[in-house]
């Protein structure tokens, strides 16, 4: 891989070590790092150079680094994952809930942090590479489901409005297996499986976190879906009529 085809990561961590160890394992790696010890590093790093990925510290000194993960994702979908010391499954799900793609505890392996930012980076690279056709519509991959569009080759979704409706990649990922399985029941470990792949190491709240966001986006009574519906003891269903178009 050339020095131009390098992805470029963003490591945000108040610990000068933990900033050292992450540099060194994603070089080695072959990726681009840059790093960032606070909020205003963060946001100078990231207006000096496009990054394809952020690793965020929750615990900053001085910062909350959910409302920093909240302020990034308003402007930018760019894959967030989150790394934490503290093991309260409520900040798991309330990080994700937020913004995040991924979490990940302190102390984790290398290894492990290494396949799962792999992951996440090819699934991005997969998002980015057919804009480069958008323009051949008839190539184009669609699902529509009352009179939204979901266009698997942009990887995007299009409202009633016609305006494009933002989506994580993991929000995007969900909904693509929503419309291609219309009306079965799936469980939280199948829907694990096929949006997000094996290599990812999640827990059973993530897809119940990813669900409510998908909710909040596309029904248009988030409290009283008419989409995605819970099958008590089963999973969910995605009740709309699906054609591909």
């Amino acid at each position: 891989m050339t020095q131009l085809q390098k992805q470029r990561i963003l490591v945000v961590d108040d610990e000068q070590a933990m900033r050292e160890l992450l540099t060194d394992l994603f070089e080695d790696a072959g990726y681009e790092v840059s790093t960032a010890a606070d909020s205003f590093s963060m946001n100078r790093a990231l207006e000096e150079k496009p990054c394809a990925l952020v690793i965020l510290d929750l615990r900053l000194k001085g910062e909350d680094g959910l409302m920093l993960a909240r302020e990034l994702r308003k402007d930018s979908s760019i894959p967030i994952m989150m790394l934490t010391g503290k093991g309260d499954e409520t900040d798991r799900i309330l990080g994700l809930e937020l913004a995040a793609d991924d979490y990940l505890m302190k102390p984790f392996n290398n290894r492990e942090l290494l396949a799962r930012v792999r992951a996440m980076l090819r699934r991005t690279t997969e998002l980015s590479l057919p804009q480069i056709r958008k323009e051949d519509s008839y190539s184009h991959q669609r699902y529509s489901f009352d009179h939204w569009v979901l266009d698997l080759t942009s990887r995007e979704l299009f409202g009633p409005d016609g305006a494009v409706e933002s989506l994580t990649y993991a929000e995007f990922g969900l909904l693509e297996v929503f419309v291609q399985s219309p009306n079965r029941a799936l469980s939280r470990d199948q829907l694990l499986e096929l949006s997000r792949g094996i290599e990812a190491d999640v827990f059973d709240r993530t897809i119940d976190v990813l669900i409510l966001r998908l909710r909040r986006k596309i029904e248009p009574n988030p409290k009283q879906p008419r989409y995605i519906r819970t099958e008590r003891g089963l999973g969910y269903i995605f009740t709309a009529a699906v054609t591909q178009c």
